[in-house]
């Protein structure tokens, strides 16, 4: 490849990313996709359905992302999801953090994008609190106590934290063969769960869990494959074009606000680049925007009164510090680090279930003082 056919690649690389990202912002507002949301569902009303079409979104993430590693398009060691140092401290404290944040903000990073193309006001005060928060523990003040603290306790590994390499090192077999594998028997056996009940075989679960997992993995087919340089032909390396972590990505929405608000603070300086992430974010807006005008859902919305402004704020920063902390939000870990079949993705995911549990009583025992 020639240094002069780079730019054409890089464009169409973050057109692919934005086109993909306005997908998941249409699906999400059409569906109603929110894992906030259905854990709210499920400890509010008891009712799994947003559950079971979350579930299937990670099943078909999980199928399509060890398949691509089967057929040697992708390697799971090239995610920042998979490498041999397991921070398991920072991926259950982050992670905890940001599932209280994301109950007090009234959804994760993702589903606040999905907000402001729908005419919500307090996410966007949410989105810029939470890009601050997240530049911050990238590379400021609690950056600094991030490593110095959660991130100082790991667990080093021989090879990769993903399952298909641990197994593979385990039974002499290949990791491409292993991943193929496990990844298919766990997406099917996540499928049948999710159809065992009536409420998983609707159409709109379908719609939203296979449509959402189509986009991760397409994502990850456009980072992975399409924008992977063998040889840059500038510094002769091994190279993924357009992204922050300078490894393969699919959707995140916890760094990437934070990078976001880095490149428009530093427009002019000509090192700040666009990446697939800054420009999934405004995909994402502008898919939800799309889908909410034309059912005419669209309505403008603020905050209630100060308590509600608050809770926001501080929800904001717990889910800005603790995302990048967990390496990821629910989006990030939750289905992009889950497909990779990641042990800290669990633990990440663990977490930020424990946490918003946690904020759901906290919730309820306010309203029990006031009441």
């Amino acid at each position: 490849m020639n240094e002069s056919d780079l730019p054409a690649l890089t464009e169409t690389l973050l057109w692919g990313a934005f086109a993909l990202a306005a997908i998941f912002g249409a699906l999400a507002q059409r569906t109603h996709f929110c894992t906030m949301g259905a854990i709210a569902d499920v400890v509010s009303m008891g009712d799994w359905t947003r559950i079971r079409m979350w579930v299937l979104a990670t099943a078909v993430a999980i199928v399509g992302f060890n398949g691509m590693v089967g057929v040697g398009w992708i390697e799971a060691r090239q995610s920042i999801y998979t490498g041999p140092q397991l921070l398991w401290l920072s991926m259950l404290v982050g992670g905890g953090a940001f599932g209280f944040g994301m109950v007090l903000a009234s959804g994760c990073g993702s589903k606040n994008l999905v907000r402001l193309g729908g005419g919500s006001l307090k996410a966007l005060v949410v989105l810029v609190v939470l890009a601050v928060a997240s530049f911050a523990t990238l590379r400021g003040l609690t950056a600094v106590l991030r490593v110095a603290t959660v991130d100082a306790v790991s667990l080093q590994l021989p090879k990769g934290q993903d399952l298909p390499t641990l197994m593979a090192a385990s039974f002499g077999a290949p990791v491409p063969f292993v991943a193929a594998v496990l990844g298919l028997v766990t997406g099917l056996a996540l499928v049948a769960w999710v159809i065992s009940k009536p409420e998983g075989r609707t159409a709109g679960v379908w719609l939203g869990g296979a449509g959402v997992g189509a986009v991760v993995v397409a994502m990850w087919w456009l980072s992975g494959r399409y924008g992977h340089v063998l040889e840059h032909p500038v510094t002769l390396e091994d190279t993924f074009l357009a992204t922050n972590s300078r490894r393969m990505e699919a959707l995140s929405m916890a760094s990437s606000v934070g990078y976001a608000l880095d490149w428009l603070l530093y427009f002019s300086d000509a090192s700040k680049l666009l990446t697939i992430g800054i420009v999934s974010l405004v995909g994402v807006v502008v898919g939800s925007a799309a889908v909410a005008l034309v059912t005419r859902s669209f309505r403008w919305e603020s905050f209630s009164n100060v308590e509600d402004m608050g809770n926001h704020l501080i929800g904001a920063i717990l889910m800005g510090v603790g995302g990048v902390t967990a390496l990821g939000c629910t989006i990030g870990q939750g289905l992009s680090g889950i497909s990779t079949l990641s042990l800290g993705s669990a633990l990440a995911l663990a977490g930020i279930v424990a946490g918003a549990l946690a904020a759901f009583r906290y919730q309820s025992w306010r309203l029990d003082r006031m009441g």
